[in-house]
């Protein structure tokens, strides 16, 4: 016999066990119908819209490559994509083709037609596409056909993305570019083209600066299948407002061109309108901006439009190198524009003058953040200033330490610099030279460092003047800043122990003082001779370290 107590000792007991049994079968369920799921989860890249009801296999693939070879690393990611969807088609399904596919190929035939790049006209995309969308509306489908387009569309995906996206240079670096590229992730674009539907576009992985420029492109390749540009040709070294010249019709027609001049009037007379539009071309081509058609102004206009495309192309190969997404607040040193930009959230703050490394004293393109600031800094003058200009200097005038207020280090101990022989040191030397604070100090009255390998960084100067010059490519390397003290209380204008008034009792003594700056701030120095400003507006430079042309030779194959 049971008792009342027993019997419900022992329903709980059986209630807990059924309650574990359906839980565990409900679990082994789940597991079971999301076991598809979890495998696409893994891969991190798929979602459960993009499948499609049409299969591949290993050997259909197989059998495509024979036909069409191509690369090991295109192959890889091909098989890679296929086998992460299981081998369903992506391209279409029972209705036919999905609306990925035109929106990918016109694509690549505007790429084709803004590069002026017929590489993928090889492929028979074109062919195809006609054939199966004819067999479509016959209703009489070639299985083949369509197999072979999937996998060519596929292929042509990867080989578009990589030269598209990720650049034609191989290696950066042997262009003097040192800013770290971040992988790509070409399988994750293309799951997302395959579901998109008619309208959508394609998530491109480049930055902002990319896109403007490329838009800029196709403007000039407008302008190109027109003639191009007209060539100026005048007999006078300078015209401005009132005067008169047959050269004018062609200064306004190339104006009228690119957007300067709103409306051309097609006279010979220099207008005060023109004189504007003149200006506005200056300013985009970093010259003096006086209105007026003076020598520099005219070498700028006679450049043609094919040199301008190859310019822009050019750098969107570098814009291809770039970060996607920038930091929500870093700084920006273009160095032919020879300006320092201040950027946060997507939007330029403000933007100063800076003197660049001059040619045999190239600055250093890499990315770097700040982390500190000295104020009254010493300069630790580096061994190539030392050896090429400093002894020569000392062995002239023994007193060339003490007149630039300089003094020798040798480990922590300061020496007397007329106990050394210099005569004998033809190379380095075995001592630290640095200049003292104080106001002629090179490095002015405060710097930025970024910690790097280049010996680089941001500093104040005494040479004032070095900024009115259009082209200002004068220092050992290091950057110049023409408004250090508004970049310095920036940089702190979030720290509420420090205020202008706080640094300027500082900088009236001579004695070094470092700031730390946290977090730090990324800073780029880049190189980009054609750009898209914060207006609208294409800009060009002149190539100072001859870069553009390295490039060009592995673009073009000049």
């Amino acid at each position: 016999m049971y008792s009342i107590s027993n019997i419900t000792t022992i329903f709980k007991a059986g209630l807990k066990g059924i309650i574990i049994l359906v839980l565990s079968v409900a679990t082994l369920l789940t597991l079971g119908c999301n076991k598809k799921s979890n495998k696409d989860s893994d891969s991190g890249i798929y979602t459960a819209q993009n499948y499609s009801d049409l299969m591949l296999d290993e050997t259909a693939m197989d059998d495509f490559f024979r036909t069409f070879p191509e690369s090991d690393t295109i192959k890889n990611e091909v098989y890679r994509f296929y086998k992460n969807r299981e081998y369903q088609y992506a391209w279409f399904n029972k209705k036919g083709m999905t609306a990925a596919v035109p929106i990918f190929h016109n694509k690549v035939q505007n790429y084709g037609a803004d590069f002026n790049d017929e590489s993928f006209k090889k492929i028979p995309l074109d062919s195809l596409i006609t054939l199966i969308s004819s067999d479509e509306k016959s209703s009489v489908i070639k299985e083949s056909r369509v197999r072979e387009l999937e996998l060519l569309l596929t292929t042509t995906f990867f080989k578009y993305s990589k030269k598209v996206y990720g650049g034609i240079s191989k290696n950066p670096h042997e262009l003097e570019w040192y800013i770290p590229r971040k992988k790509k992730n070409y399988q994750a674009m293309l799951d997302s083209l395959v579901v998109l539907d008619k309208g959508e576009k394609i998530q491109e992985p480049v930055n902002q600066y990319y896109v403007k420029l490329k838009a800029k492109l196709s403007e000039y390749r407008a302008i190109a299948k027109k003639g191009g540009f007209p060539t100026v040709v005048t007999t006078k070294k300078l015209l401005s407002i009132t005067e008169s010249d047959s050269c004018l019709l062609s200064v306004k027609q190339y104006l009228f061109l690119t957007g300067d001049l709103p409306v051309n009037d097609k006279n010979i007379v220099f207008t005060s309108q023109l004189a504007k539009a003149v200006s506005s071309f200056q300013h985009r081509m970093g010259l003096v901006e006086n209105g007026k058609l003076n020598i520099p102004t005219i070498t700028e206009l006679n450049k043609s439009v094919n040199f301008r495309i190859k310019q822009i192309m050019i750098n969107l190969e570098r814009l291809r190198w770039v970060p996607v997404e920038m930091e929500k607040e870093y700084l920006l040193v273009n160095i032919p524009e020879y300006k320092l930009h201040v950027i946060e959230d997507n939007k330029l703050v403000w933007t100063t003058n800076v003197v660049v490394g001059k040619d045999v004293k190239q600055t250093t393109i890499f990315k770097g953040n700040i982390s500190r600031i000295m104020l009254n800094p010493y300069w630790n003058i580096p061994n190539s200033i030392i050896k090429n200009e400093i002894i020569p200097d000392i062995k002239k005038n023994p007193n060339y330490l003490a007149d630039n207020n300089m003094e020798v280090l040798s480990g922590d101990k300061v020496v007397n610099p007329s106990t050394i022989d210099w005569y004998k040191y033809e190379g380095d030397v075995p001592f630290i030279i640095r200049q003292k604070p104080g106001g002629e100090n090179a490095l002015g009255k405060m710097k930025f460092l970024f910690p790097n390998n280049y010996n680089i960084y941001l500093h104040d100067t005494p040479s004032k003047g070095l900024f009115s010059a259009s082209k200002r490519a004068f220092s050992h390397g290091c950057i110049r800043v023409e408004n250090p003290n508004k970049l310095l209380m920036y940089l702190l204008r979030k720290d509420i122990k420090w205020n202008q008034e706080r640094v300027d009792e500082i900088l009236k003594t001579d004695k070094e003082y470092g700031i730390p700056i946290k977090p730090t701030v990324p800073v780029y120095i880049v190189y980009f001779t054609s750009w898209v400003d914060n207006k609208g507006q294409l800009n060009f430079r002149n190539d100072i370290y001859n870069l553009d042309q390295q490039l060009s030779n592995e673009i073009f194959g000049e």
